[in-house]
């Protein structure tokens, strides 16, 4: 029996070499930190957000698990949910992969929009979720990002925006390049109102993403150890015939470059930005 028992534990812990330290069983009992190897109690995991006991490495985190650690609770009033992906490129398979990111995640698209209150401070809060797609950036994404903006705009809210992306989404061309713009003017607006934003980079905040929305906040935040770039290091090596560093394109690296206001851990992102949200209000 308790071999049994242990030869389960160790095919879960195992599976985490395939998944960066998450398991797609949420009753996993133990989970592998990918930057230590430490083993951890899964329970205890998820209550420090997903955050490593031993070396403070910033495992994945959800959309709507991070929508609850940083929101007021009983506050949060979900926005722009009806919108998702159509396929106006007719690109093969590309519903069927929508579909089934659906189903795996819970989500109709790699984003997730609510209003409530930090710490007693109202806000607007968009948060990527990298399981869909990625966290790609199609019309559905662009456009929910660009109501966000004009929903606070409105209301004279502060704007949140947590981005995890790989990019542009292949699948929609053009189309998905278009939103880059799109929210970019969203954004102009909003500031022209006299209102504030704050871009909050997690892992990976890649490609168009971070060349528009993700890096023109007033205030420009990101999580320890987060890849943050728009080409790979390949690609940037072999242009530019150099070796690049081994922490380039890291958070810690975009701080001391001064392209960060501040690396932030997880666990204090709704201390953090209460306090900020509070200072621009004026409470």
């Amino acid at each position: 029996m308790l071999k049994d028992l242990f030869s389960k534990l160790n095919k879960k812990v195992n599976e985490t070499d395939q998944n960066d330290g998450t398991f797609e069983n949420s009753e996993s009992i133990m989970t592998k930190c990918p930057n230590c190897k430490k083993i951890l109690y899964s329970k205890e995991l998820y209550k420090r957000l997903n955050v490593c006991t031993n070396c403070e490495h910033h495992l994945p985190i959800t959309a709507p698990d991070r929508m609850e650690a940083l929101m007021d609770e009983g506050t949060v009033k979900p926005i722009l949910e009806n919108i998702t992906s159509a396929n106006p490129l007719n690109f093969p398979n590309y519903e069927s992969k929508l579909n089934k990111d659906k189903e795996k995640t819970g989500l109709n698209e790699a984003v997730i929009c609510a209003e409530g209150t930090i710490d007693g401070t109202p806000a607007v809060v968009a948060i990527m979720d990298s399981r869909f797609r990625m966290g790609s950036m199609g019309s559905a994404v662009g456009e929910k990002l660009a109501r966000t903006f004009e929903y606070a705009t409105e209301r004279r809210l502060p704007v949140i925006i947590f981005t995890a992306s790989g990019g542009a989404r292949m699948q929609e061309g053009i189309i998905s390049l278009m939103q880059m713009a799109k929210v970019s003017v969203a954004i102009e607006r909003h500031n022209l109102a006299g209102l504030l934003y704050i871009a909050y980079m997690t892992n990976p905040t890649t490609g168009g993403v971070s060349a528009s929305f993700a890096s023109v906040g007033d205030i420009n935040l990101a999580e320890r150890g987060a890849l943050i770039g728009f080409a790979g290091r390949r690609v940037i090596e072999e242009t530019i015939k150099e070796k690049l560093p081994d922490d380039f394109q890291t958070a810690e690296f975009l701080l001391k470059h001064g392209q960060l206001d501040e690396v932030v851990n997880r666990r204090d992102m709704k201390s953090y930005l209460g306090r900020i949200l509070k200072l621009h209000s004026g409470v």
